[in-house]
Formats: structure tokens, C-alpha cells, sequence
């Protein structure tokens, strides 16, 4: 392709191909990628997510090894993708299948490329923080996902490596025009290079970050895709049409001006996400191919989790959340209570909703999807622990609810009977509490408070557990939660407004006809 050819291409933007031409353009950017890699012994991380630019940045990676000699290529390159347990099923087969052929492939050239496939933390998962300590659903201004599900595992895995190695240099495919934000921050870290090419990492001391494609518009990276050859064998041609199936009018369009979007500009992430109004790449998918139907199960739960109030249109799950904070406390904002986590019958229910969806998925989707798990056995473990350890809900209803969606007996077994109430125990405790559902919890967790202490030879922490059991079972209902918290607010405001005008002084000089005897005023023995 010509020089002047590949300068149209961007419709309007700069592409990175258009002083040199493509060929000699990719040529130099591998010999760049070759001469930082023989540069030094620092292992290399590449991240993959199965996307578009990380692709391309691997591939460029792969052909700069390639290029050169055995006795050359001496330090490894770990290639890491890091898999939250929500991502879109199609996207999350497409990566697991990538891995598995970057390492056989990787063999057979006799590259020192190794692929990884990172998780959370069994007991920091999603579905563990939504469904067992009921944290809300993601929101702007409460975003907990991201660094839990993303940033931890890969930042354990550099992290390991660097206290392995002393450095560790991570390639990535960030590109200055996906975003204005995105440019500004790269060109930052850019101001801050010690070393040709090589930014500070932001969030890991001792590691480096290097963007081969910064420069890259949407199409140069498309157009790299289609002209060159993917070096494990897949083909990139599949994950065009992924990217046009997640397209919202189902095509990649010529782009001839700016206002025309790339088909680069597809998004793929968390099937679960309610960061965004809606999840356009799903939604597109099934609207595109009708094969993708078994999809809908997500989408509708997606959409479920997104709770709106019916009146305003806005987000709204304060009718679903406890009254109180996590830690039993009542916190006003704007004289109106700020609702904690999910309350028990909702946790419940969501998880009822995606177990339901996981068996749905299993019988209308592919036979790829027939072992699908949208949640796993380690997080329904923890889970339950979660219910009945921490927050007293010794009903143990996980196996009962997973039984019924599921049609098949929960396959971890009992808890230790120590730990729970029997049906019948539990149905009696609820009809002498009848309809005082704070009653209710508060009996519940003194008995479970007890029944945990029993067996301790020293019960430290009984007394505050017991307090802070009644602390948070304290009240007759949210109605009078909040009324009281309204007037110790008020109390302190009061106090607050006392002590700026003056009128209580802290701080009052006696004379000698006011101090005890055997008392001078300084407070010293006479």
C-alpha cells in the first residue's frame, strides 16, 4: 500500500502510517520492539484482553521475536489476561481459546512466550461482594469493581514479578486517540520517561509501561489486522466480525470523516455492567445474529440490577438495601438516609435470578456454553459463609435456593450443625417475632453470637459482638431510625452553632471562693 493510500484512510485524523507508508512503518516499529526487548534483562508483560489493540500490539511483539536469533531471545514474555468472571461469554470463549493457541504456538516457534489467564480473589469476586456482603450495584460514584475484578490480579502478577526479577516492563495497547482522557494521562507519564520509551507505571513502583501503538488511529489498527497475518493462528478476520456484531447498526463502515464511527469504536466488558446505560455491545449482538438469542438471560438480568425508579427513570434500589450502613450505623446525607447493603430477601433473589439465567444459558446456547458457570463453586462457598458466619443468617438457605433453580442437589454438603437453626427452629423464631422483621434479625444474632462463643475456652470479643448486635437491632423500624438520627443531627448542629457565636465558653477562671478546700486555683495541693 502506498504512502498516499494509507494517508486517507483515518478520515481525518493523522494515521501513524502516513509518512512512511504501511510496510516500512510496521517494519520500523518491530525493530523498535526488537532493540527495546535485547536491551536489557527485564521480563516482559503483555497485556492481552482478546481486543483489537491488544491484539495488534502482541502481534507486533511476536514478530519482533520472531525476528530474531534463538540465542537472542533470553528473557520471557508473559503474556496476562485477566478474566473478572463477568465478561461477555462469546468474548470470554474467544480469549481462553487465544491463550490456549499463543502457548502451543509459541512452542513450536520456540518464542519464550508463556500465557495467563488471571482471576479475582475467590472471596473478592462480583458476585461475592454483590450477592454475599450485598454491595450495591456498581455506580459512578460507588465504582468497587474495577479495582477488585481488573487492577488487583494483575498488578499481584507484575507485582510477584518484580519482587522476582528487581523490574518488570509491561507492554500495553493504550493509544492516545481513544480518548481525551486517555491522551492526557499518557502524555503525562510521557513527561515523566527516564528511559527512551519506557513511562513510569502509576500504580506499581519498579515496573514500565510500553505503548508500541500510541500513535495508532482505530483504522491503522484494522488495518494492520487485515493485512497482516495473526502470528498464533487465529484469525483476525472472526474477531472483525465479533467487533461488527457488537456494532449498533451491525456494520464496520468506510470511514470518510470524522463523524462516520469506526467499527474500532465497539466496546467489550462486564456482561453485569451498570456503569453505562446499557450494555450496547450485547444488546447489538443479539439484535444482529439471531443465534445469539440464548443471550438474553444476561441482558435481562443486567438490566434487572440496574434498578430504576418507575416514576423518575433514574436509579433507585433503596426499597432492596438496609436502612443501615454496613457497619450498623444510620448516616443521613441531605437529611435523608443513606441506604447500606442489599438487604437478605434481595441477595437472595439475585442470586436466584443468576443461577436461573446460568441454566437458561446452558440449554438454549451452544454446546460451548453447556458447562457455562456464571458463578463458580468457590464463590458460592464464600457466599454462604458470608450469610451465615458474618451475617448471622442461620436459615442457610444458599443449597435450598440453588437446588430449585437449578433442579440438582448444591454440591458442597452441610455446614457444621453448630453453625445453623433448623427449618423448624427457624419458623418458630419468626412466628413469636410475627411481623417485627427487626426483632426478628436482632434475635437472631444474639443466638448466633451465643452458639459462636459457646465452645471458646477465652470468649474475648463477646461483649462487643454482643453490643454491637444490640447497637444495630436497636431501633423499631427505619421510620425510627431516621428520626432519631435527624435529631442528634440536629442536637449537634445546635452545639455546633453554640460554640461559633461564643455563648458556652470552654475554658472558665474561678476565683479562690469558688475551689474546694485544700485546692488552689492553679489545681495544685495547698
Amino acid at each position: 500500500m502506498s504512502k498516499s493510500d494509507a494517508s486517507l484512510i483515518p478520515g481525518g485524523r493523522a494515521s501513524a502510517f502516513a509518512e512512511l507508508g504501511f510496510k516500512a512503518t510496521v517494519a520500523r516499529l518491530v525493530e523498535e520492539v526488537a532493540d527495546l526487548y535485547v536491551s536489557d534483562s527485564i521480563p516482559w508483560v503483555v497485556g492481552y484482553s482478546g481486543g483489537k489493540d491488544s491484539t495488534a500490539t502482541l502481534q507486533l511483539v511476536w514478530l519482533a521475536l520472531a525476528s530474531l536469533p534463538p540465542e537472542r531471545r533470553t528473557k520471557p514474555v508473559h503474556v496476562i489476561s485477566t478474566d473478572t468472571l463477568v465478561e461477555n461469554p462469546v468474548v470470554a470463549a474467544w480469549v481462553a481459546r487465544s491463550l490456549a493457541r499463543i502457548d502451543e504456538r509459541a512452542a513450536i516457534d520456540g518464542l519464550p512466550i508463556s500465557a495467563h489467564r488471571l482471576t479475582p480473589d475467590p472471596v473478592d469476586t462480583f458476585w461475592v461482594n454483590l450477592i454475599g456482603r450485598g454491595y450495591p450495584a456498581p455506580r459512578p460514584k460507588f465504582r468497587w469493581c474495577t479495582e477488585r475484578l481488573k487492577i488487583d490480579p494483575s498488578n499481584r502478577f507484575i507485582g510477584d514479578l518484580v519482587k522476582a526479577n528487581g523490574e518488570a516492563i509491561v507492554v500495553l495497547g493504550m493509544r492516545k486517540g481513544e480518548s481525551q482522557a486517555r491522551r492526557k494521562v499518557m502524555g503525562r507519564l510521557e513527561g515523566q520517561r527516564v528511559r527512551e520509551l519506557l513511562s513510569p507505571n502509576a500504580s506499581l513502583q519498579n515496573s514500565w509501561v510500553y505503548t508500541p501503538v500510541e500513535a495508532w488511529t482505530n483504522d491503522d489498527v484494522w488495518l494492520f489486522l487485515m493485512q497482516v497475518r495473526n502470528a498464533w493462528g487465529f484469525d483476525n478476520k472472526d474477531l472483525l466480525t465479533m467487533y461488527q456484531g457488537a456494532s449498533e447498526d451491525g456494520e464496520c463502515p468506510l470511514v470518510i470523516d470524522t463523524s462516520t464511527p469506526s467499527c474500532g469504536d465497539s466496546r467489550f466488558g462486564c456482561w453485569v455492567c451498570t456503569l453505562v446505560e446499557r450494555d450496547k455491545s450485547m444488546s447489538a449482538m443479539i439484535r444482529n445474529d439471531g443465534e445469539k438469542e440464548w443471550m438474553l438471560p444476561l441482558l435481562d438480568l443486567r438490566n434487572a440490577l440496574d434498578v430504576r425508579s418507575d416514576e423518575t427513570g433514574r436509579r433507585d434500589d433503596r426499597h432492596l438495601r438496609d436502612f443501615r450502613r454496613m457497619n450498623g450505623s444510620v448516616q443521613l446525607h441531605r437529611d435523608r438516609m443513606i441506604h447500606g447493603p442489599y438487604v437478605q430477601q434481595a441477595r437472595e433473589e439475585w442470586l436466584r435470578r443468576v443461577l436461573e439465567a446460568q441454566r437458561l444459558v446452558r440449554e438454549a446456547g451452544p454446546p460451548e456454553m453447556a458447562e457455562l458457570e456464571l458463578i463458580t463453586l468457590p464463590e458460592l462457598k464464600e457466599i454462604r459463609r458470608l450469610w451465615v458466619l458474618e451475617k448471622h443468617e442461620l436459615e442457610d438457605s444458599l443449597p435450598c435456593i440453588y437446588q430449585e433453580a437449578l433442579g440438582e442437589p448444591y454440591p458442597d454438603g452441610r455446614l457444621d450443625d453448630n453453625l445453623v437453626l433448623g427449618a423448624e427452629e427457624m419458623q418458630l423464631l419468626r412466628d413469636l417475632c410475627g411481623e417485627d422483621e427487626l426483632h426478628y434479625q436482632l434475635t437472631r444474632e444474639l443466638i448466633d453470637v451465643e452458639r459462636q462463643h459457646r465452645t471458646m475456652a477465652r470468649r474475648a470479643g463477646l461483649f462487643k459482638a454482643l453490643e454491637g448486635a444490640l447497637r444495630r437491632g436497636f431501633y423499631e423500624s427505619a421510620e425510627d431510625a431516621e428520626h432519631r438520627a435527624l435529631q442528634r443531627q440536629g442536637a449537634l448542629e445546635d452545639a455546633r452553632s453554640t460554640f461559633a457565636n461564643g455563648s458556652l465558653p470552654l475554658l472558665r477562671v474561678l476565683d479562690d471562693s469558688q475551689v474546694e478546700p485544700g485546692v488552689s486555683s492553679t489545681g495544685a495541693s495547698s
